[in-house]
């Protein structure tokens, strides 16, 4: 923020950057919650199956990144996801408080708690708890962070391709 900005534009970016970051902490608490309940409830059990032959949840661990992939390189995602996490809120502190980028500041949080969630599992367990299962795709297991993550990235893709169109739309990245 600098002081050349009128008052009220440095109380409104203020404002949302904190909204952020409550939603922030609500979203990352709620992944954790959602872990919590699945390691307690699935640990060491049978799957519990909510639609035969297409969805259920299937406790593992994972100490991997998405899918599985480059196993035990946990000091690196959780330098990743830590450096992500700094570099977003960096990002929505000098976003312009217009109702514009509301979007993308969501889709940032969004991002940010996802990636939060599995580095809170990664420092405190050595692995990221994932639990939900698409049998009928045999999609990899995942968890909600993931689906933070993903989600988020996708529609941000989709944003950025055709709502924030304009050239100068995130000139603020540039000051």
């Amino acid at each position: 923020m600098t002081t050349t900005e009128p008052t009220g534009v440095v109380k409104d970016r203020r404002k949302k950057v904190l909204i952020c970051f409550i939603l922030f902490l609500l979203l990352t608490a709620a992944d954790l919650i959602t872990k919590h309940i699945a390691f307690d409830k699935l640990s060491g059990n049978p799957p519990f199956v909510l639609i035969n032959g297409v969805l259920e949840f299937r406790y593992t661990g994972n100490t991997g990144a998405a899918f599985g992939m480059l196993k035990g390189a946990r000091i690196l995602f959780s330098v990743i996801a830590a450096a992500a996490v700094c570099v977003i809120f960096y990002i929505i502190s000098r976003t312009p408080s217009e109702k514009k980028y509301d979007l993308f500041r969501a889709l940032l949080v969004l991002i940010a708690a996802g990636a939060a969630g599995n580095l809170i599992d990664r420092l405190f367990l050595g692995y990221v708890r994932d639990f939900i299962y698409f049998s009928l795709i045999n999609f990899p297991i995942f968890n909600v962070a993931d689906i933070y993550v993903t989600c988020a990235t996708f529609l941000m893709v989709i944003a950025v391709l055709f709502y924030y169109r304009d050239e100068h739309d995130f000139d603020f990245l540039k000051k």
